[in-house]
């Protein structure tokens, strides 16, 4: 951060209620005066303020001193939240009193100009003083922000004859300044010889607000060192400072920063002078060649520029131009070519400018290309011809080498691709930023339309997705109705197939076993003879005659014959109640008391 030092506040009276005067905090901190920075940092170091601004005015000392016995002088020093106590002889200058009392703050890497002033004697202050600080910033920071504001700075090139009116922003350094100065008159910094800034202007570092220029616009001239460079003792002894700046430490035009030697300004030097271009010719790969031009760029301007896309023109098309019309954003082509005056200060101050890089990563996909090779250049247009039409490419051969580097801003619409601006290289930061917001509102007027759309297309779709879902279910219902209904058929199916089989079973069984029962005995025959009467579930009687020899075997076996196997029902007497089932079937007639004749019923078995 660099910051001048603003007037002294010094209080002149001794104070009835303490050893530091009658002054409260609201003083030091009263509000500061409403002129624009530039005029206040000068009068800080370069002038006197007038009687009437609170801060202290030194009185001019006569022609005769008359000499006088010094006297310890007690400040009490005030910085922003910080105070120290300095006791100093009358006869030291204000500027060692400065000197200690911002050491700690230049400790600190501020820049704060002292006030050059002849002895403290002259001032007449009292042996007890209460003394303010404030910087540049802190002191205009409540009336307007720095960084808001430009000067216009209009720069005569005295060799060339040529004037360039130049927009800074008011935190620009004076060595930023002459980089750029550099770029375009081709005089590397150690060899610039200015006129023009003022007696403020002492160090580069400073930025122009506490510079002491005139705002809104200042007049300079720069030439060609063709002298040594004038003393420090000389340059205070001049009005108008002719500043050299000193080549000593740091030589500004090799700075890794900017990445440009005296050889390579705006492509004013030849191409053999060049470290490396930004784009190899004839690269195979689109990726490839972007890659190398973003560490290129980078390595020349900075890391502070737009995210280039990665990727053929085609890709970064699809990228902006075919997602949710709510993903879409407008695509920047930039077009750099080396030869054109105007790139290097169009890709320092536009691209790499913090409000720039900051709007085209929200908004746009930036993709970049360089045309100062021929083939690279012609590769350019087939690629333009192929997605944007033959009339982008015939308005890109139009313009001529000094006219680059070129802003494209692309919008994608329904059927074809159209561009909105076609920004040139002889542009400010303000203008550029008008020019892409004008785009932008193009762009989302034409974006709230698609959205619409989309939206209506989407709940189209969505209705009949639903519709469609709808009918799938019920075609889904009818299908698992109609399965259970023949599931169920076919079970009956099934269930009649294995009872018709269990029947014919039964009834083979039944057939096999009267077959086998022998036959029925006659009472003729003289043998005993045993006659049965059988009741069945029904209601029905079956009777037979059996030898009274017979096995219950036959007996059970003729029940079986008449549909009533011994496994499903159990064969009973009268009186006394006898399950004849659970009687051995080897046992005969008779000795089961069956003889000669019995009344016995059939009953289902539990």
């Amino acid at each position: 951060m660099v910051s001048a030092l603003a007037p002294f506040n010094f209080s002149s009276e001794a104070s009835q209620t303490g050893p530091y005067g009658p002054h409260s905090q609201s003083e030091a901190t009263a509000p500061a005066p409403s002129a624009p920075p530039s005029s206040a940092s000068a009068s800080a170091s370069s002038s006197p303020p007038s009687s009437s601004s609170p801060a202290f005015c030194p009185v001019q000392p006569s022609r005769h001193i008359v000499e006088r016995q010094s006297r310890m002088l007690s400040f009490r020093v005030e910085y922003r939240q910080r105070s120290t106590d300095v006791v100093l002889e009358d006869a030291s200058t204000v500027g060692e009193h400065t000197r200690l009392c911002v050491r700690e703050i230049r400790a600190r890497g501020w820049y704060v100009s002292v006030l050059r002033v002849s002895e403290m004697a002259d001032l007449s202050l009292n042996e007890t003083n209460l003394l303010f600080i404030y910087t540049v910033v802190y002191f205009f920071s409540a009336q307007q922000g720095l960084s808001s504001q430009n000067y216009l700075l209009v720069i005569s090139h005295r060799e060339a004859q040529r004037d360039y009116n130049l927009n800074f922003p008011a935190s620009k350094t004076i060595q930023e300044v002459k980089r750029n100065i550099s770029d375009l008159t081709n005089i590397p910094v150690r060899h610039q010889q200015w006129d023009g800034w003022p007696a403020s202007a002492s160090d580069d570092s400073m930025t122009l607000a506490s510079s002491g220029i005139s705002y809104p616009c200042h007049h300079l001239t720069v030439c060609r060192r063709s002298s040594p460079a004038l003393t420090v003792d000389q340059t205070d002894e001049c009005t108008d400072v002719h500043m050299v700046s000193d080549s000593e430490g740091e030589d500004l035009e090799d700075a890794p920063e900017f990445g440009v030697d005296e050889s390579e300004i705006f492509g004013m030097g030849s191409s053999s002078c060049r470290k490396s271009p930004m784009m190899p010719e004839n690269s195979e790969n689109e990726g490839d060649a972007l890659l190398h031009f973003t560490a290129e760029f980078s390595r020349r301007y900075g890391d502070c520029h737009p995210v280039f896309y990665i990727g053929s023109l085609e890709a970064a098309s699809q990228e902006a131009f075919y997602g949710k019309a709510r993903d879409r954003k407008l695509l920047a082509i930039y077009l750099h070519n080396d030869e054109s005056v105007l790139s290097n200060v169009f890709c320092s101050q536009m691209m790499c400018a913090d409000s720039i890089v900051s709007y085209l990563s929200q908004n746009f996909i930036t993709w970049a290309w360089d045309v100062t090779k021929e083939a690279n250049k012609a590769r350019l247009l087939t690629m333009c011809t192929r997605h944007f039409g033959s009339v982008v490419a015939q308005t890109i051969r139009t313009y001529k080498t000094d006219q680059f580097p070129l802003l494209l801003i692309v919008m994608g619409k329904r059927t074809s691709n159209e561009v909105l601006n076609v920004i040139q290289g002889n542009t400010t930061v303000d203008e550029l930023m008008m020019r892409l917001m004008g785009a932008m509102e193009i762009f989302t007027a034409q974006q709230q339309e698609d959205i619409k759309d989309e939206d209506e297309r989407e709940a189209r779709e969505m209705v009949k997705r639903e519709q469609d879902e709808a009918y799938r279910l019920s075609l889904e219902a009818d299908r698992k109705k109609r399965e259970a209904q023949e599931r169920e058929e076919a079970e009956q199916v099934r269930q009649e197939r294995i009872r018709k089989e269990q029947e014919e079973e039964r009834e083979a069984i039944r057939l096999s076993l009267e077959q086998a029962l022998p036959p029925e005995p006659k009472e003729e025959g003289g043998e005993p003879i045993s006659k049965l009467r059988i009741r069945t579930p029904s209601g029905k009687f079956l009777e037979r005659q059996f030898l009274g020899s017979c096995k219950l075997q036959v007996l059970f076996d003729f029940v079986a014959s008449k549909g009533y196997p011994s496994d499903e029902f159990k064969l009973l007497t009268t009186f006394p109640r006898r399950n004849i089932t659970q009687i051995d079937p080897a046992w005969s007639l008779v000795e089961a008391k069956l003889f000669p004749q019995e009344t016995l019923f059939l009953e289902a078995k539990e």
